[in-house]
């Protein structure tokens, strides 16, 4: 099969079904900030009180597309990439180390923004935020953690004398 390598090890498919799972908590996430923005509700922050100062913003969208559609697209594709890394595609590890990076690149602009610009935060943007960078400490793991057993297999079992 082309593209692929064996099967990586529980411990590795197990990283990627757990980034799998935390990509759906994103989409949901993301998918309630876009239908709130379309349909104009109003987001209830329990931990902060800037829920509104932030998702009113200027900031909060591209034209008329809210962010959270954005997310919404770049959860669904670490979602769909994890699960395909979990069954041993090797293409598919790869992608998603990049959508994650961008992910990460993205959620570290919008910290900046809620942080320096907008003085204020938003609970649901940094329950988004906390999964992405524990998206991309799952994605670097598995990464180091496929390298390794790609190298072990390589190699091939140990002769004894």
């Amino acid at each position: 099969m082309s593209g692929t390598h064996p099967v990586p090890e529980r411990s590795c498919r197990w990283m990627y079904y757990l980034a799998a799972l935390l990509a759906l908590v994103g989409l949901a996430d993301s998918v309630y900030l876009t239908v709130t923005h379309l349909t104009g509700e109003n987001v209830v922050c329990v931990a902060s009180s800037g829920c509104s100062e932030v998702l009113s913003s200027s900031y909060a969208s591209v034209g008329n597309i809210p962010l959270g559609a954005f997310g919404a697209l770049g959860y669904f594709t670490a979602f769909s990439l994890a699960t395909l890394a979990a069954f041993g595609y090797a293409w598919a590890r790869s992608f998603l180390a990049v959508v994650v990076a961008g992910m990460l690149a993205t959620t570290l602009w919008l910290l900046y923004v809620q942080a320096f610009v907008l003085h204020a935060f938003c609970d649901f943007c940094l329950l988004s935020a906390g999964l992405t960078f524990t998206l991309a400490a799952i994605v670097t793991a598995g990464h180091f953690t496929s390298r390794k057993h790609r190298t072990a297999v390589e190699r091939g079992p140990l002769l004894e004398s």
